[in-house]
């Protein structure tokens, strides 16, 4: 305004050559004094207005321009390779034009290998090499490694940048680095989990780690390799109030982890966006920000980004991932191995490693959603004893419930349940129920002791207003408890006390605690705010934070739901597993839905609703090998499918990768036909017979890869390339697993097959089915590594063993308390050095801490040929 109206001024006074200079000086000063006083009002009034609420779009980088004004964009943007383009336009739903992405100050390119600027391409507008981002102005030493300060001299495009930031540097271990993001000016939300508090700087890192001053850059490497393992120079850092963007450089495309979503154990890295934000149906359920990633010498590492907020996790082939966060720190680990099960290890040194089950989790499970009554679960146990098909815990499904009501059983058509429960004791089995964080708001006062006790407590979660947020689940309308809230965990106990004085169950089943909402938030809707429309939102389905959850912007105990949802499941979980603690005085089962790092230390999970298909059973062997590498072994999906009616091969050729998933459990949906065992014909109830068995015959294996799970974080059921990361052959393989190292099971997974195509990696592999019936003279031996078509009988799997190994078995029974009362036999294979190695863990299965109070046995077996014998290198 002042520079216009000298203007003007400046005007008057060369245009008339007869106003006298005194006039001219008069009417300038005049106008200055009117302008200051202007001035001085305007700032008066600013200084009382507060500030605003509403996002707010500062002005972009200064750039160069063209003559017409518009902006020019650089020739550098055309030198970029279009696999290293990062996006600078993630937005979803917006078609990005020229004008748009230049008004960003970004590159503008239409990709010859996509219609339009799309989720799964090259991006069409992305960042220039040069484009504004932190400046490091200043790094020291401290006693646990560098703290650096980082400035930000020009605004970005989200709202509220924080323009100077603290970078930590913490040397935790040898083969652990930590790395901590944060505005020094104002506390943010930190993830509320228990990691490791080092006072030590690791003596001799095996890492080295780089600054690069402008823009700010961090390269981490190895010593031994100098492999760049991290490289965040490569795309400009983000971090403003509700979006924070971190990109790095991944030494190969040979990425896993980052669950949980339904797709290959290998991600694909062309262009493919994981979006993390706890859902029904998709995203998926749980959230594990940690990848392991493959070198290209064979060694591997890992990453682990510490925030629970909404986000997206962008792959592209350079190869690279971009995280893209909406509130939280940056705070991240890198894992250096070497080998991936030492990775594995490292991580769980930081999330905590997951706790020995109870013996029984590790049998056979049944269970469905529509058996409608007692008399009708129990007449399937019977069933089950009278086929004699070993079976170790019945569950029932919402339909025991009266109403749909948590804690409460419907005595009319279950009548029988509590006489059903003891039966099942009396048979050394065990029972399952399920739970649904939701709890009816809707029964009449005095009648409902969980929601009218919760109310006294104060122990739902609340919305903006502070009132009760009413959703809507299967009971009708629900209020939620909070789990952040300690006395939420001790009404959660009171509650399942009281019911397992009636029913008294060995375990708990929890379900659709994402948490999962008939309704988008709550019964009144969310407010319209920052926190239920951030500047960016990551792909949720739906397209909002609040699609069938309850409101971003409702009160919990530690922080807003916009924070901490992805910890729904977790917190539930850690709840159910004290609560048991307390009312069996054994080790807890729980088994949960929503998952997050650290969950293992409480529960197991299953892989969610499913369908009879033959495409799920080939993709619950991904799943389960994800779980595994991300710290939660107990890990299984619905055998022969959930949703829809399963066919009889399906169902068979299920079962026999079910005895392989650690938790084995079949599942099915209401008023679909029946698919326990007993359901089918002769033939297909014997080979399911057989498969149990043979399950229920290495339980003695199985639960000592538990032990080793629970005490040094291994892997139970194990990706080939574990074992084998120096053979690339084995990076994508995810239709074959190990059990451990030794077991390697390759299941049917196509209809019609009576074969199956299976890699055997370099050594001596026997086929277990001959090696345990003694019939030596049928071995097969597999000396190289080669593809193999295996034939498969529909009453088979295929179970191989490896070289070096001593495998403990048992002979099989109807539950695993009298089958572990039955001999003990060893499998030995030697290796072709003469030479074998394996342990046994055994305990009482089910009282609490044995290893860390030293009350259990373990043998270690070492087996070595003394002479030259005459047959195959075999003991039994």
């Amino acid at each position: 305004v002042f520079k216009k109206n000298l203007l003007c001024s400046r005007i008057m006074l060369f245009s008339s050559r007869r106003c006298s200079i005194t006039v001219a000086l008069l009417t300038l000063g005049g106008l200055i004094v009117v302008l200051f006083g202007i001035w001085l009002l305007g700032t008066i009034f600013w200084l009382h207005t507060p500030p605003s609420t509403k996002p707010h779009r500062p002005p972009p980088p200064a750039v160069a321009k063209s003559p017409n004004g518009t902006w020019l964009q650089p020739e550098s943007c055309s030198q970029i390779p279009e696999a290293w383009r990062f996006d600078c336009y993630p937005e979803r739903g917006v078609v990005v034009t020229e004008e748009m992405c230049h008004a960003r100050n970004c590159c503008f390119i239409q990709s010859s290998q996509t219609k339009t600027s799309g989720r799964n391409g090259v991006p069409w507008c992305f960042y220039t090499p040069d484009y504004p981002s932190y400046e490091l102005v200043s790094i020291t030493d401290t006693e646990m490694g560098k703290v650096g300060k980082l400035l930000r001299n020009k605004k970005t495009y989200y709202p509220k940048d924080i323009d100077a930031l603290q970078v930590e540097v913490l040397y935790e271990e040898d083969n652990r680095l930590r790395v901590k993001i944060t505005d020094p000016a104002e506390k943010r939300y930190e993830v509320p989990i228990d990691v490791p508090v080092v006072q030590k700087k690791a003596s001799n890192p095996s890492y080295t780690v780089d600054f690069i001053k402008e823009p700010f850059g961090l390269i981490v490497k190895r010593t031994q390799t100098g492999t760049v393992l991290l490289n965040t120079s490569i795309a400009p850092l983000f971090y403003a109030d509700q979006f924070l963007q971190m990109s790095t450089s991944l030494p190969s495309r040979f990425i896993y982890g980052l669950g949980e979503h339904r797709s290959n154990f290998l991600h694909d890295v062309q262009w493919n966006t994981l979006t993390m934000w706890a859902r029904d149906l998709t995203n998926l359920y749980g959230v594990h920000p940690f990848y392991l990633s493959m070198e290209s010498d064979g060694m591997a590492y890992g990453f682990f980004m510490l925030n629970s907020n909404a986000m997206d996790v962008a792959l592209q082939p350079a190869p690279a991932i971009t995280w893209r966060m909406i509130g939280g720190i940056l705070d991240f680990y890198i894992f250096l191995g070497p080998d991936p099960s030492s990775v594995i290890a490292q991580y769980l040194d930081v999330v905590g490693k997951p706790a020995m089950p109870i013996f029984w989790a590790l049998g056979y499970h049944l269970c469905r959603w529509g058996y409608k009554s007692s008399d009708k679960t129990w007449n399937v146990v019977k069933e089950m004893r009278n086929n004699g098909i070993p079976q170790d815990v019945q569950w029932n499904d919402i339909d025991y419930m009266d109403h749909a009501l948590d804690f409460t059983y419907d005595t009319v058509n279950f009548s029988g349940l509590p006489e059903l429960v003891k039966d099942l004791h009396r048979h050394d089995q065990h029972y399952v129920m399920i739970l649904d964080p939701g709890i009816s708001n809707s029964q009449l006062p005095g009648s409902y002791w969980p929601f009218d006790e919760g109310m006294k407590r104060g122990i739902f979660i609340n919305d903006s207003n502070g009132d009760v947020l009413i959703g809507k689940v299967w009971p009708g309308l629900t209020a939620f408890p909070d789990f952040s809230n300690p006395d939420t965990h001790e009404w959660w106990y009171q509650n399942l006390k009281r019911f397992h004085e009636k029913v008294p169950f060995d375990g708990v089943w929890i379900d659709m605690n994402e948490p999962s909402n008939f309704f988008d938030g709550s019964l009144n809707g969310c407010p319209d705010n920052e926190l239920e429309n951030p500047p960016y939102t990551p792909g949720i389905l739906g397209g909002t934070l609040k699609a069938k959850t309850v409101c971003a912007s409702a009160r919990q105990k530690i922080s807003t739901h916009y924070n901490i949802h992805s910890l729904y499941g977790l917190m539930e979980a850690k709840a159910t597993e004290s609560a048991l603690r307390k009312i069996t005085d054994k080790r807890p089962f729980v088994i949960s839905r929503s998952t997050f790092p650290s969950q293992g230390k409480y529960s197991g999970h299953w892989l969610g609703d499913n369908r009879s298909q033959w495409k799920d059973l080939a993709t619950s062997i991904p799943g389960m090998l994800t779980f595994n590498i991300l710290g939660i072994p107990l890990i299984g999906a619905d055998i022969c499918g959930f949703g829809g009616s399963t066919t009889e091969e399906l169902c068979v050729r299920w079962t026999q990768l079910g005895a392989f998933y650690p938790f084995s459990r079949n599942h099915n949906s209401i008023d679909e036909q029946d698919q326990e065992p007993t359901a089918f014909s002769p033939a297909a109830r014997t080979a399911m017979k057989e498969a149990i068995l043979l399950r229920y015959s290495l339980f003695p294996h199985l639960y000592t890869l538990f032990h080793h799970a629970h005490i040094s974080g291994r892997t139970v059921a194990t990706p080939l390339l574990f074992q084998f990361p120096n053979d690339e052959k084995t990076y994508g393989i995810d239709k074959q697993f190990l059990w451990g190292k030794s077991l390697l099971v390759t299941p049917v997974l196509e209809e019609g097959r009576d074969y199956v195509v299976g890699y055997f990696p370099e050594g001596l592999w026997y086929d277990f089915h001959t090696v345990s019936h003694k019939s030596l003279d049928t071995l097969l031996v597999i000396h190289i590594s080669l593809t193999v078509d295996l034939q498969a009988p529909k009453d088979k799997i295929n179970l191989h063993l490896r070289e070096g190994s001593v495998i403990p078995t048992q002979r099989p029974n109807t539950t695993l308390w009298v089958s572990s009362g039955q001999p003990l036999n060893l499998i030995v294979s030697l290796s072709e050095d003469g030479l074998a190695k394996g342990d046994l863990f055994w305990d009482d299965g089910e009282t609490l801490d044995t290893y860390e109070k030293d009350q259990y046995a373990y043998i270690y077996f070492t087996v070595q040929q003394v002479q030259k014998m005459h047959n195959s290198p075999l003991l039994q």
